[in-house]
């Protein structure tokens, strides 16, 4: 009774886990560097490992790049514009516990807004703006 008990707890554990990687993998986040992914997981039951393209499409945990498993939620810096490939290894790849995240370089900071003078107008440039609309108007010496 006890191992089924704990089969059913990993496979609910499991799903779950596809289910969130899914739904965050499909939510089309644009990642960029400085950007930060991150892993939520129970690390009794499985890891989070940095592999290689070919790896990642083979499901293949030998070899990884890095082990990215610390607590359970962990974060990783994207620090480079290139593709990142995660799985977890354990078998639970082939059933979908991997995301490929794909990092761009970061857009350039919007040029700052020119520098307003802070000092009104002078009085003269007041009077003129008030006073020319009604001379065009009145049919002033303007017209």
């Amino acid at each position: 009774m006890r191992v089924e008990k704990e089969f059913f707890v990993k496979l609910l554990l499991m799903v779950m886990a596809v289910f969130t990687v899914s739904i965050k993998s499909s939510m089309a986040t644009l990642h960029r560097v400085g950007n930060s992914h991150v892993f939520n997981f129970d690390k009794r039951y499985f890891n989070v490992l940095e592999v290689n393209e070919t790896s990642y499409d083979n499901c293949n945990d030998q070899g990884f790049i890095k082990n990215i498993t610390r607590g359970g939620r962990d974060v990783i810096e994207l620090t480079e514009a290139r593709p990142y490939y995660f799985l977890s290894s354990g078998g639970y790849c082939y059933n979908g516990m991997k995301v490929a995240v794909d990092v761009a370089v970061a857009r350039a900071a919007p040029a700052p807004a020119p520098v307003k003078n802070g000092s009104p107008p002078s009085i003269a440039i007041r009077i003129l703006v008030f006073i020319v609309p009604f001379a065009v108007v009145l049919g002033g010496p303007f017209v």
